[in-house]
């Protein structure tokens, strides 16, 4: 028999520990069911979790029930769903307040073809809010507040108005796009990445080895040698492989990850971004501007497409680097002038290429005052730029893929360019791309630039023109 004290202390410790939560409840695998529900806290949503949030949305249930079903918290699904809400216009969209007692029936869409009675509110044909003087925007106050989306609204199917769903599909692609966009490039602002250069570059080109540099520079470099190997490989420093001389030695790799210098670059910058502001001023020229390789590692052309008269300018960098591609656009600057490179840089599209993602010096002068908008495509989407895709084309009957640049000069690359944009075409009213610019800008711009006009029988855009 335990002494009295013993049992006693035995019975303290046994209750404490239960006071204490120390004895959970056990799963059928003999885990904790505490534990069990703290890691399903902590976990990424999955499809099927996005499915169970869309098939509860769509029964009007709260987020506080669907967090339960799914063992989440309740702000979580909340940040789901307003972080992946899908905008959609239904056929008959009209978001205008007063579509119901319209007073511009038959005068909007002059002059009015489907004036059959019937008001503009109900015409399937043409948009009229997009014209009318007294277009008003309706807001659906329901979207304020939860579950900010119209999955479960009763009047879904005969609204009007900008609908806001979530789908699960859909907010799996973007979750996922946005999952594998955070696991590329390198978090280095272009501003830290210039000082980074400044310091590195000087030295490389005198001789000095990345070792010997980090060594004697480490307070002010604060990278490790790793580091600024990667910085060399995605091409963001002045310097090249070829400038390190036992690097040229070694066999290169055949894959390398792609490179994002500012992650923060694109925020303001989308294509969504690019399309509101379009809309907004439908009448500004838009300039795409694209990369054009040859050979691994060597020179590379800037192309910068004008989609309003399918002109094409191409101008040979050493690297296929950010500071190159700001040093194009500061050249163009002095050149033309405030005025006309205003005039005919007001947008600029592009890729999501590690050499434009220094948006901020393509946009202001070296004084911070803005000239030109940048935006980027979507990811993959190549077709968004299709203009400066097809021109391309042209320079590929010239210089083939797999042909290096590093033979060619400006001169060349002018030469070229002058017997691509002299070319005739269809799709222009059988009127080459540089007499519709000179139309457009005046003749004076570009002799500026450097482009001439071909007599029609001398065009030639076969590899025979850069022979020499």
């Amino acid at each position: 028999m335990l002494p009295f004290f013993a049992v006693l202390l035995k019975t303290k410790a046994i209750n404490l520990g239960e006071l204490r939560g120390r004895a959970p409840s056990s799963s059928p695998d003999g885990g904790s069911r505490e534990t069990e529900k703290t890691m399903a806290k902590n976990t990424h949503l999955t499809l099927s979790d996005r499915i169970a949030i869309e098939v509860g949305l769509r029964e009007q249930k709260s987020f506080s029930a669907i967090a339960a079903e799914l063992g989440k918290d309740p702000t979580t699904i909340s940040k789901e769903v307003r972080a992946h809400i899908k905008l959609k216009q239904a056929g008959g969209y009209n978001p205008c307040v007063v579509r119901k007692e319209c007073k511009h029936y038959g005068d909007v869409c002059t002059p009015c073809k489907f004036a059959y009675g019937k008001p503009c509110s109900s015409c399937y044909k043409a948009k009229c809010f997009e014209t009318c003087p007294d277009f008003r925007k309706a807001q659906c106050s329901k979207l304020n507040k939860p579950p900010y989306v119209c999955n479960g609204c009763q009047q879904r199917k005969v609204c009007k108005l900008e609908r806001h769903l979530y789908e699960a599909k859909f907010a799996q692609k973007e979750y996922e796009a946005t999952r594998s966009e955070s696991r590329q490039g390198f978090a280095v602002t272009p501003a830290e990445l210039d000082r980074i250069d400044r310091i590195i570059s000087p030295l490389i080109k005198q001789g000095q080895s990345i070792h010997q540099i980090c060594v004697n520079n480490a307070d002010e470099i604060m990278l490790d040698e790793r580091t600024i190997y990667n910085y060399v490989d995605a091409g963001l420093l002045s310097v090249g492989n070829m400038d390190l001389p036992r690097k040229v030695r070694y066999k290169v790799r055949k894959r390398k990850p792609s490179v994002r210098v500012d992650k923060q670059c694109h925020l303001g910058r989308t294509y969504d971004d690019f399309l509101e502001y379009t809309a907004a001023n439908p009448d500004v020229p838009i300039v795409e501007i694209d990369t054009v390789e040859g050979r691994k590692g060597g020179k590379v052309l800037l192309t910068v497409f004008f989609r309003n008269s399918n002109l094409m300018l191409a101008f040979l960098r050493e690297r296929n680097t950010a500071r190159s591609v700001t040093e194009v656009f500061e050249w163009l600057y002095e050149t033309l002038g405030h005025e006309r490179y205003c005039r005919l840089f007001p947008i600029i599209l592009t890729d999501r290429g590690s050499e434009f993602t220094d948006p901020v010096s393509i946009e202001c002068t070296e004084f911070g005052e803005v000239r030109s908008r940048v935006f980027y495509c979507d990811p993959q989407r190549s077709d968004q730029k299709g203009g400066c895709e097809v021109t391309h084309e042209f320079i590929r009957r010239i210089l083939p893929k797999g042909t290096s640049f590093d033979h060619l000069q400006q001169s060349d690359v002018l030469l070229m360019m002058s017997h691509i944009n002299s070319y005739t075409r269809k799709k222009l009213n059988n009127q080459s791309a540089h007499r519709l610019f000179s139309f457009l800008y005046g003749e004076t711009i570009l002799p500026s630039l450097g482009i001439q006009e071909i007599p029609a029988n001398d065009i030639n855009l076969t590899p025979r023109l850069l022979k020499k």
